[in-house]
């Protein structure tokens, strides 16, 4: 069952590192307007996530890498704590509304507690 959860969160960091380069419009309106340098902070993201992704695929750098993957979402938290902060019910965007914005943490905070698990399991 460990092989699988790491495979699974080193998959899905990969393809979500892949998608910041390919749909990097969507991931910069993540980064909230205080951050400067939107364009360089989705490149930089999705080249890390890629990066941690294939630590997290090799058993020798798993735990490593997990542990990485813990740091880099946490980093995000900061966009979502934001985005609850801007939150309105009228916004178009369920990401834009509370519902949505509460849901952006809640997934993230599970994918921190997804990546510590890896790293307990070991290689």
């Amino acid at each position: 069952m460990e092989v699988i959860a790491a495979a699974g969160l080193a998959v899905f960091l990969v393809a979500t590192g892949i998608m910041h380069f390919l749909a990097p419009d969507y991931f910069r309106t993540l980064v909230p307007a205080w951050l400067r340098r939107p364009r360089l902070l989705v490149a930089a993201s999705g080249a890390a996530e890629i990066v941690v992704g294939v630590l997290v695929l090799v058993p020798r750098t798993r735990v490593a890498g997990s542990l990485s993957a813990a740091v880099l979402v946490t980093c995000y938290l900061v966009s979502h704590v934001d985005a609850l902060r801007r939150v309105r019910p009228d916004r178009p965007r369920l990401l834009e509304r509370p519902v949505g914005a509460g849901a952006r943490l809640v997934v993230n905070v599970l994918y921190i507690m997804w990546a510590v698990a890896v790293a307990r399991s070991g290689p």
